[in-house]
Formats: structure tokens, sequence, C-alpha cells
């Protein structure tokens, strides 16, 4: 919890997507709890009573009157399900400070567990529904609700029997190539005699429906079914690979699951995009006995990356699953936040991917980690390649995960160090100051033409993002601004 809130930094701390401040002149604020739902249902944060904020966005402490009532007041109300769906707080998640002479309440909110969420207010599961960005707390709209009810499930939504189909929506093509990667990596697998519907039925691609006849499960329908049956049960399933090698042209390939003329299912979506990705990455040549081994720790973990976004992609939200290809650059992007949440991602060790049977058909056939180490495991090969580590990004409304991986050489690092050292001693100070300025004056020319505006707004019109542009507003004189912290839009002072 230390790295949310740290006293000796209290001096240099704003407000941010997960650090809230709220005077609490009156008693407890209405607003706290908002914010109470919006961290939980993100990544945590911190919510400090007692102190105010200035408009350049620095802490002032205006200290409690009362501590202690207004710290039972906050356990009888966090305790009432009435006002809160659900306590995640612990005595050691609450606690004192004396700053400047005055006391301030510091209440650490940790993220929910999946099966937490979501995390309401008011009794009121779609109006007091909260999640947290750069701008503040906003209320979650219907879709990102509903996904979190999904994910809190104990069943995953891939291991429904969808009645409306039967076993003829299963591609034959896709089950029998399936079948054979299954046969090569497991040849003496009882499964590997069986017929096609028994076959379906053991790995978790069917099942008797109440009519009791063979139906194909929402995992075979994603993994073996045709695009057109897939969309009829989730209408906003797309994959979409994208390859641009060519600076000049929007891009040098591209596979979409609508196209029509393939499959359009996972399995084959994951092989093609494979090939395409393996036959650019560098095989160094290594023998094993007489015969050359092309398969390289780099082509096991960009097929982890692969499989980890396929399933653990929420079928039902939209934008799709998207996967970029540059020269030296692989950007994979599904929709759904990460189950786990990031931090348990990285450190490894915990598997709850969102549709466990995919996952299962994956591991059949030799692909995908089942031990929760397949992100860190890419972040070593990453090191051990001396590549720049992967980036994992979540964002939320909609719920999306990004993984960014990079195919270049590091400079070595000392002689590299010493080159920027030196440059940045001769022009970094100069370049940055002047470029911050360039910033100022964009800010001030769009405010003169546009009067009160929104961050995003801003931030849009002088190609920055939200979190750059609102960092820089509160460093800049001569501006005024209406309005919460949450809900802030600025103009220039001498506008009114």
């Amino acid at each position: 919890m230390s790295d949310l809130f740290d006293l000796s930094n209290f001096d240099k701390y704003k407000e941010d997507n997960c650090r809230e401040v709220k005077k609490a002149e009156g008693g407890l604020p209405i607003a706290l709890w908002e914010s109470y739902s919006s961290f939980a249902n993100s990544n945590g944060g911190v919510i400090i009573l007692g102190v105010g904020e200035r408009q350049d966005g620095t802490w002032y402490t205006t200290g409690l009157k009362n501590a202690d009532k207004l710290k039972r007041n906050f356990w009888n109300t966090i305790h009432d399900t009435k006002k809160v769906s659900i306590n995640l707080l612990s005595d050691k998640n609450v606690e004192s400070y004396e700053v400047n002479g005055d006391t301030i309440l510091v209440i650490y909110v940790p993220r929910a567990k999946r099966e937490q969420k979501p995390v309401y207010i008011n009794n009121d599961l779609f109006g007091g529904c909260y999640r947290r960005d750069w701008e503040g707390d906003y209320h979650c709209s219907k879709a990102e609700i509903k996904g979190m009810l999904r994910d809190a499930a104990d069943e995953t939504e891939d291991m429904k029997i969808v009645e409306q189909f039967d076993i003829s929506a299963i591609d034959t093509e896709s089950l029998k190539g399936f079948r054979n990667h299954h046969k090569s990596y497991r040849p003496e697998h009882v499964f590997n005699n069986l017929p096609d519907d028994e076959y379906l039925e053991r790995i978790g691609a069917a099942g008797f429906g109440e009519d009791g006849k063979l139906h194909p499960t929402t995992a075979g329908l994603l993994m073996f079914g045709e695009e057109y049956h897939i969309v009829r049960e989730f209408p906003e399933y797309f994959l979409d690979y994208r390859e641009m090698l060519d600076p000049t042209i929007r891009w040098t390939d591209r596979l979409q699951s609508s196209s029509g003329d393939w499959s359009g299912n996972v399995f084959d979506f994951f092989f093609r995009v494979n090939s395409k990705i393996a036959k650019d990455i560098k095989k160094p040549f290594k023998l094993e006995g007489i015969t050359r081994v092309d398969d390289t720790p780099v082509h096991k973990a960009v097929r982890e990356a692969l499989v980890n976004c396929l399933v653990n992609t929420d079928y039902f939200l939209p934008c799709g699953v998207v996967i970029k290809k540059e020269d030296d650059k692989l950007v994979i992007e599904n929709p759904g936040s990460i189950r786990t949440g990031k931090k348990q991602m990285l450190r490894g060790g915990i598997s709850d991917p969102r549709n466990k049977t995919l996952m299962k058909m994956f591991n059949m056939i030799g692909i995908g980690e089942r031990a929760g180490s397949g992100i860190p495991d890419i972040y070593q090969v990453w090191e051990n390649e001396g590549w720049p580590m992967p980036v994992v990004e979540e964002s939320y409304n909609p719920d999306r995960t990004r993984l960014s991986l990079e195919f270049k050489k590091q400079a070595n690092k000392t002689s590299e160090q010493n080159k920027r050292t030196k440059q940045a001693n001769k022009t970094s100070e100069p370049n940055k100051h002047r470029k911050t300025e360039e910033n100022y004056q964009l800010i001030r020319k769009y405010l003169k033409e546009n009067g009160l505006s929104k961050t995003t707004d801003i931030a849009q019109a002088i190609g920055l993002s939200p979190a750059r542009t609102r960092a820089i507003l509160k460093e800049m004189s001569g501006l005024e601004y209406e309005g919460t912290t949450n809900n802030r839009r600025y103009r220039l002072a001498d506008d009114n």
C-alpha cells in the first residue's frame, strides 16, 4: 500500500487515477463512496480525507476536527450493505497521520477480486457502479457491468451449451486440423480413436442439451465454428490481423474473421497468424543431433502471447481482437480486462483464463501455459534477447488489454548511457523547456478560441494524451477552472 501513499511525498502528490483527496469538513463526503466503488472496480487506490486541492493540483491539509468520530462513521457505513455492496477493507486499510499539525485519514482501497465485482453503492447495481480513469470517477456502462458479472461466475462463458445450433455448425476442416495436431502431440491419447461427435464432447467442444441432442458449447463454436454462426451467439465477435511493413501503404497483409473466404474461427486464426509472424522471426543456426532446430524461445513466447490473448478475450465486448505487426514490433489487443489484475499477471503463479475450455483445447495440442507463468516467461525471453521489456496496458470503457512486444536490440547500456548523459547535458533541458512552452502556447491558443473546455478536448486538439495534458494544465498559470476534479473545465483567467 505504501506505493500509493508515502507521507514523505505528500507535497509532491496530485490527484490521478489512483489518488483522491477530500476536505471532509462536514463529515463523510457523499462522493467518497463513489471513489470507493471506482477504485475497487479498477486497480485500487487511496482516498485521503482532510486534504484540499489547490488550483495547480497540489495538496494542502485542512485537517479533521474529529477524526475518531469520522472513522467510526466510515466503518459503520461500509458495513451497511444497503450503502455498499461489499466491504473489502480491514483495519490496516484505514490509517491516521499528522501532516503540518493537521490530522488526515488515509483509506487504502484494494482492487476487488473478479468474484467480488461489480462493487456498487446505494443498493443500485446499474446506477451506483463506478470506475476510475485519468478524468476521475465515472459511471460504468451496462456493458462494463455485464462484463464484470460474467467474470464473477464460477463457470466460464465458454462452457455453456449453444442449443440454437447442432453439430453441423462445426467446420469439419478445422476439427480435422485440430485432431491432427492433437495426434501429433499425443499419439497415444485415448481420444484419438473416437468418432468426431464423441471427441467433441470429451474435449468440451460439445454437450447434450435439454432436448437430449448434442450441441456445440460456446468454446466449440468459437474454436471450430464458421464465423457466420459465431456472430449469432457473439454479435461483437471479430478477429483482425494487420501487417504494416511498408509506411507508404495502409497495410501489407490483412486477415479478418469476417472476410468470408475462410472459417473465421479462433483455431484457424491462431495458426494463420502465428505462421505470418513466425516467418519473420530470425532463427539462429542450432542443431539437435543432425536436425536443425527452428523453434526458438521467441517463437514459443509469441505463441504464448497469441493464445493468452485468445483465451482471455471477452467475446461479448466490442472492438474485437486486433493484432498489429510492424517491422520491429508486435501489438496484441483483446477485449476484456485482466481477470487476476495486472500485478498478479506479471508476477505469475495464478492461472485464471476467461475461457477455460478454450485454454484446455490449446493445451491438448501443446500450446499455452496453465501454470500462470505465460506472461512472466515472455518477459524472461525478451530480457534474454536484450530487447526492450514488453508493455502490458489495461483500459476501461470498453475493457481492453494490450501487449506490446518490440523485436530490436537495446544499445550497449554503458556506452549508450554515457552518450545520452553527455547529450542530455547539452540539449535535454533546453529542448524540454522549449517543448513545454510550445504546449503552453497551444493550450492558450485553444482556450482563447474555444473558451471553457474539457481536458480531453484540449488533449485531442494539441495531440497529447489526457494524462500529459492534465499535468501541463496544473503547471500553467493564468488559467481558471470550474467543476470538481472529476469533471473539470479550463479557461483563460482573463476570459471572464
